[in-house]
This record gives structure tokens, C-alpha cells and sequence, in this order.
């Protein structure tokens, strides 16, 4: 199981995350693209160290949202959707070739993310701009339990997928990630989390807000390095998949 973090999500005198303490604890670096957060310094900075410390790399791109930090859903055409994810994929894609390497998968941000689960023409856009620009990326998508249809839309347009599932989010009944509005949604406690991952990893469910077990199938589990304990949970989460 293949832990990822979305990083890079500094922006000018502002900083966010714990990039570069929390990397050597995971294998994929989901760096943002300019539009929800960073800046090409930033991009620049975290690309280097995802290198140092032989991290995958992946384009993390969102709504062009500095404000809302990406969460908030904006509406788009598809052709601007997709256009608006090719600029972010290539910019970072960019930075990463001038340094002698590449991206190696796609995973969207915040509200388009979100959208995504819920959306199949959101999806299919979503799907259709990464097969345009980086057909070799897989794109990151929620697991949930209609996996089966995302499969098959990514089938017929010819992109592969990995499924993600959270460490540290609640999740609702229909097996979507619990709004941060929602008192509870985000574990904050070491106990918590471990239970969640050890339930992830080893019986392939999660266990929703309302207590109904959920079967979910996921390739890599999503930790967050923004927290006052991140690296403590990152080397926490490592130790944990590993004992697995």
C-alpha cells in the first residue's frame, strides 16, 4: 500500500505543510499546480526534494481557486475543464523534465476531486484531459464502492486508474468522503487513524460515521502533511503499513 501527500501547496510569503520533513515517509508527492495553491518556486522547490528522496511525483491539480484553497465547485464546460487541467499538468510536468525526470500520475484537488466521485461527466473530462496530455499517468480517483464503473469509463478512454482511500477522513454511508463542515469528519487522533488504515489494508472496508461498513479497494492511502503532528503521523502511518 503506497502512502501519498498532497504537497507543494505553499504560495508566496504563505506557507503551508511540512513538505520536506514529511517526504521520506512516503512514496508519492501530489504537487499542487498554481491554480488552488503554489507558485513555480514552490513547484520548483518541492520537485527537488520529491527527487532527494526518490518520491514519485504527481500532478495535483484544482479549480482555479486561490481563495477558497480549491474547495469550492465552480462550474466549467468540459472543453475549459479540460483545458484548465492541461495547463496545470504540463506546467508541473515542465518543472520536473528540467530537473531530468517526469510526472507519473494525476491526482486532481479539493472540490474537483470531490466532484469527480459524484460526476461521471466530471470524471470523463477529468479522464479524457489526462489521456490528452500524459496518457501513461494513471489518474487518482476515490475508492468507492462503484469501482467497477470507473473502471470501465476508464476502459473506454483508454487511461488507467488508482484507487485512493483516506487515512485520517470520515466517510458516509454511500462511501464519499463526510464534509469538513461535519463535526468528526477529520479523525485527529493516532488511535483513530491506525484502526482506520488497519481496516482499509486488511479487509479492504472502511467504517462509515453512521457505523455501516463500506467495501472499498484501494491502491494508495492519502496522509496529510498540513497538520500541527504531521511528521509524527507520517512516520506513525509508515510504521503501520509496513507492519501490515
Amino acid at each position: 500500500m503506497k502512502l501519498n501527500c498532497d504537497m507543494g501547496e505553499s504560495f508566496g510569503s504563505w506557507t503551508k505543510g511540512m513538505d520536506a520533513e514529511v517526504m521520506p515517509y512516503i512514496d508519492m508527492a501530489n504537487i499542487a499546480c498554481g491554480f488552488h495553491a503554489s507558485d513555480p518556486l514552490t513547484m520548483d522547490r518541492t520537485v527537488r526534494v520529491a527527487i532527494a528522496e526518490k518520491v514519485a511525483i504527481g500532478a495535483h491539480p484544482g479549480y482555479p481557486d486561490l481563495l477558497g484553497f480549491g474547495r469550492r465547485d465552480i462550474e466549467f464546460a468540459p472543453e475549459e475543464l479540460q483545458a484548465l487541467l492541461v495547463y496545470q499538468i504540463a506546467a508541473l510536468d515542465g518543472i520536473c523534465r528540467t530537473h531530468g525526470t517526469a510526472i507519473e500520475y494525476v491526482k486532481p484537488h479539493g472540490a474537483l476531486y470531490n466532484k469527480m466521485a459524484v460526476d461521471r461527466t466530471t470524471l470523463a473530462t477529468v479522464m479524457a484531459a489526462v489521456r490528452n496530455y500524459a496518457p501513461h499517468c494513471p489518474l487518482v480517483v476515490m475508492a468507492t464502492p462503484d469501482a467497477d464503473e470507473v473502471l470501465a469509463l476508464a476502459a473506454d478512454l483508454g487511461i488507467d486508474v488508482w484507487f485512493e482511500a483516506f487515512s485520517d477522513r470520515a466517510y458516509s454511508d454511500e462511501g464519499r468522503l463526510v464534509k469538513r463542515s461535519v463535526k468528526n469528519a477529520v479523525h485527529d487522533t493516532p488511535e483513530a487513524i491506525e484502526k482506520q488504515v488497519t481496516q482499509i489494508v486488511t479487509e479492504g472496508s472502511v467504517t462509515s460515521i453512521s457505523g455501516k461498513r463500506i467495501p472499498i479497494k484501494a491502491d494508495t492511502l492519502c496522509i496529510h502533511g498540513d497538520s500541527q503532528h504531521a511528521v509524527e503521523a507520517a512516520r506513525h502511518m509508515r510504521q503501520v503499513v509496513e507492519s501490515l
